[in-house]
């Protein structure tokens, strides 16, 4: 009796410990996805691949005060500029994806450069988790107020009379703003002088200070000094007028027929950021973009709000980068 009764412990302390050992495994399991569902915990950082001041920061900023309110967590902006906005995208794309390192690409980042700079430090593509696209962009062709051209046809004259002399500001190798101006320099046939920075901001300083002659801006880092006086509006690069500026035209109704290009700005995730988090995101974007404060705000820059799901925005990076690695072979624009 005393055998069997011992036996029969045995095996039911062998059936406790196994009901435990699979309870606790379960709790283990669990733990991921309970981490998930609380997602926020912490602070969440926004790298901006472009120097304070311009526009990738001015809609970083707008959008990360929002969210801040909205996830009940903060997000604070880090900047790391330089080339043409790689290096940002770089420390981007290797931070771990787990939600709390966002990335504010522009049309640059993930529709230009892979095609301008022979060698990448991160694929565009392959590399980044889409979100939603934050806001379409014009740019605007501004001038110092010191330069003798007050429209496109006499700057295009000017340019002739004077080639190799004319030149541009830039926020980088392969902006949106660098390849307005090598679109511009093709479909005007005029020859004008690149001269890039590591950002928007230094390069409308030595615009202000008529260091640089011109630059085909973002409206939103250029707006507040045509407003003032301080720089001199010459043409919208879009293909209808800026409700903004209604008064400014056109580079294309000015003589130079066809011409369009619109900067767009987006946010994104390291690839492999957890789908429950990139709906999250997404979701929490999407509403503060909705909101009147937030609108008013991005539109005041000149820009235009806009909003979509991951899988539209992945649609329509593909179909971008397409479009602009076409100008940039046509423009023969190239960085080592």
């Amino acid at each position: 009796m005393s055998r069997i009764s011992i036996s029969g412990r045995r095996q039911f302390a062998l059936r406790s410990l196994t009901a435990a050992v699979a309870l606790g495994t379960g709790l283990l399991a669990s733990v991921p996805a309970a981490a998930q569902a609380a997602y926020p915990s912490k602070t969440i950082t926004m790298i901006v691949p472009f120097s304070a001041g311009g526009t990738t920061d001015i809609l970083a900023r707008i959008v990360s005060q929002a969210l801040t309110a909205e996830l009940g967590q903060s997000v604070i902006v880090d900047n790391r500029a330089g080339a043409g906005g790689n290096i940002g995208g770089q420390a981007a794309a290797r931070a771990t994806a787990d939600g709390y390192t966002l990335f504010m690409g522009t049309v640059g980042t993930h529709a230009i450069n892979a095609t301008l700079y022979k060698k990448m430090p991160f694929d565009p593509i392959k590399d980044f988790a889409p979100l939603t696209r934050v806001a379409n962009v014009p740019n605007l062709l501004v001038a110092n107020p010191k330069q003798p051209f007050k429209n496109v046809k006499e700057l295009i004259a000017y340019a002739k009379a004077h080639p190799g002399e004319l030149n541009f500001g830039s926020s980088g190798n392969g902006s949106s703003i660098h390849l307005s101006g090598e679109l511009f320099k093709t479909m005007a046939k005029v020859d004008m002088q690149h001269v890039p920075y590591k950002g928007s901001a230094p390069a409308v300083t030595d615009l202000l200070g008529n260091q640089i002659a011109i630059m085909f801006d973002n409206m939103p880092s250029a707006i507040q000094h045509v407003r003032s006086g301080k720089l001199r509006p010459i043409a919208v690069t879009t293909a209808k007028r800026s409700p903004e500026l209604p008064d400014v035209p056109t580079i294309a109704e000015s003589g130079v027929p066809g011409y369009e290009a619109t900067s767009w700005f987006g946010l994104f995730a390291p690839a492999g950021t957890p789908p429950a988090v990139v709906a999250r995101l997404n979701t929490a974007i999407v509403k503060v973009l909705a909101k009147a404060d937030v609108k008013k705000k991005i539109n005041e820059q000149g820009a235009e709000v806009y909003s979509e799901t991951p899988e539209q925005f992945s649609a329509f990076i593909q179909k971008e980068s397409v479009k602009w690695g076409k100008v940039v072979r046509e423009s023969g624009a190239s960085v080592d």
